[in-house]
């Protein structure tokens, strides 16, 4: 929906809405809420809803722990899965200081300034995401265990794949609440499953992102199971990837689109500048210990290098024409902050074409095969401490999302790495840290 302020209020008077909640994720790409009642919706556009900063981790310190939550009247959507009567609606907010100046921590903020960068550039940033999760069993108190669900693999179907039905549920409500599922099927994995998206812009996609990974775990949980986002949650299954594809329209035109086998120079800019910075930013896109483990195997990117149509490169360009040619971002994984991490690829992207980067040749070899020889290839980050010390001393991450957001994020991870050299082992920080979280 795209609703003004007048429409949503009337929206809420004739539709039996009963519960609102606001929404809004921290630093690090948790979904946070708060519940306000419809009678308390006008005050909420005019003076935002007051909540703690100090207690979300990353916001505030508690001498100055105060923040307003203003929801977003074009973020309107209905949950199909709440119980009646009286309907449950939902926004997504900005945050702001208590003088209403924009909060310095809102990511979702940093990622509308980058797509106002954009378009004051002449484009506007599509973006689709292709997004893994993990379905397993619970115990009789409704606490995840480690067993997945099936042992279905890639495009099964039942009775080797027993997750048709949830996907179907979850594509369904996610259309009641206007979002469009393009695609699902079962992923390598054992009880592994794959939702995909049509293009949208940039905001709407990390929005939805949001929307959907909350959804997934709602309706896993109505079925008895639990839904894990977790990178790499079987040690010797494929991870969990969150593949972002992009373009960018200019005068209402793909600016990716071509007329032979050749991108266009925009196209090539664009995915220049990504390649060039994407060991600054990989700290954002994969931003967990167990991030790390998933890259380098299976069909998961180890080097910094592209290709058509080859699923081993970072960047692959899918064979596609017209409007629908795009890039393939793989490397990401969906325990990311979708606002951070779309903001610092667009910024790339955008550094790429401004400063007219040239694009590196293809590398059409299989990178995953062991005996392929890459030693002349940059690679990724092969650890959470590596990202962290490419991004501490990024000059082009400090001028995206400002150098206090960078402090306090790079921070937040030192303690956590810090924390997993404390561990009894990785599997006991894995399963308290991430598994039952994410």
């Amino acid at each position: 929906m795209n609703q003004t302020i007048e429409d949503v209020i009337a929206f809420v008077k004739e539709n039996d809405v009963q519960f609102i909640r606001l929404a809004f994720c921290d630093l690090f790409g948790l979904y946070k809420n708060i519940s306000i009642m419809p009678e308390e919706l006008a005050d909420a556009f005019e003076k935002g809803v007051s909540i703690d900063g100090h207690a979300i981790r990353g916001f505030r310190q508690a001498v100055k722990s105060d923040l307003l939550l203003v929801p977003d009247p074009a973020t309107l959507s209905i949950l199909p899965w709440r119980p009646g009567p009286g309907r449950v609606i939902r926004f997504y907010c900005d945050i702001r200081n208590p003088d209403h100046s924009g909060f310095l921590f809102d990511s979702r903020s940093v990622l509308k300034n980058l797509i106002r960068r954009s378009e004051n550039n002449g484009y506007v940033c599509q973006v689709g995401a292709e997004c893994e999760f993990y379905l397993f069993k619970t115990d009789e108190n409704g606490d995840p265990i480690e067993t997945p669900l099936d042992q279905g693999g890639y495009m099964d179907i039942s009775p080797l794949d027993k997750g048709e039905n949830i996907r179907r549920e979850i594509c369904l409500s996610l259309k009641e609440m206007g979002l469009k599922p393009e695609a699902s099927h079962h992923e390598q994995g054992p009880g592994q499953n794959e939702i995909d998206f049509r293009f949208s812009d940039a905001l709407t996609c990390a929005d939805h992102f949001l929307t959907f990974k909350s959804v997934v775990k709602a309706i896993a949980m109505r079925n008895g199971l639990f839904a894990s986002f977790m990178p790499k949650p079987i040690p010797d299954a494929p991870g969990n990837g969150m593949h972002v594809n992009l373009s960018l329209c200019r005068n209402g035109m793909n600016a990716f689109s071509r007329t032979s086998d050749h991108l266009t120079a925009v196209a090539e800019h664009f995915i220049a500048g990504i390649l060039t910075r994407i060991p600054e930013i990989t700290v954002f896109l994969n931003p967990l210990i167990n991030s790390y483990d998933r890259l380098g195997v299976f069909e998961a990117p180890r080097y910094v290098s592209w290709s058509h149509q080859n699923r081993s490169q970072l960047i692959r360009i899918p064979a596609a024409a017209g409007e629908k040619v795009r890039m393939e971002l793989r490397s990401p994984d969906p325990s990311l902050n979708p606002y951070l991490a779309f903001a610092l690829i667009l910024a790339a992207g955008l550094d790429g074409i401004e400063n007219e980067m040239t694009l590196p040749p293809p590398v059409d070899l299989d990178l995953l095969s062991p005996s392929c020889q890459a030693d002349s290839l940059a690679a990724l980050p092969s650890s959470l401490g590596e990202a962290i010390e490419l991004a501490k001393s990024s000059s082009f991450v400090r001028s995206v999302i400002g150098s206090e957001l960078l402090s306090v994020y790079l921070a937040e991870k030192e303690a956590e790495e810090a924390a997993f050299r404390k561990s009894e082992s990785p599997e006991a920080f894995y399963r308290a840290r991430y598994f039952e979280k994410l």
